[in-house]
């Protein structure tokens, strides 16, 4: 697993840094307001807002005192590929379990027939 993964996989392994996740997949998001919907004090918060900005799942950008957080694609779509990766070794060894299933029941229908 290469350095990025890691980062990736420790980061999502935290329970209030997936909800933070979600609570923004609907779009940018005060501190303030995530506060109220993750229902942990703003310390809290901004703990995990910045360790997710230091693991690049995070865009900070000022608007006037406040500080608005959104979701970048990156880490998303490097998880994605990587899902992808190991979903496809899954499908390769169904497929020939499947084979193996179909050609072990023809083998019995033509034993079955020969009788």
């Amino acid at each position: 697993m290469s350095a990025s993964e890691t980062v990736v996989f420790e980061t999502l392994a935290d329970p209030t840094r997936r909800r933070l996740i979600e609570v923004m997949h609907d779009g940018e998001r005060s501190v303030s307001e995530l506060v109220e919907r993750v229902d942990i004090e703003q310390p809290g918060v901004s703990r995990h807002l910045r360790i997710l900005n230091d693991a690049g799942f995070v865009n900070v950008r000022a608007d006037g005192r406040r500080r608005m957080y959104s979701l970048r694609p990156e880490p998303f779509e490097e998880l994605a590929e990587w899902m992808r990766r190991y979903a496809h070794e899954e499908v390769d060894r169904v497929e020939r379990l499947a084979t193996f299933v179909e050609e072990s029941h023809d083998r019995e229908d033509d034993r079955e027939n020969d009788q």
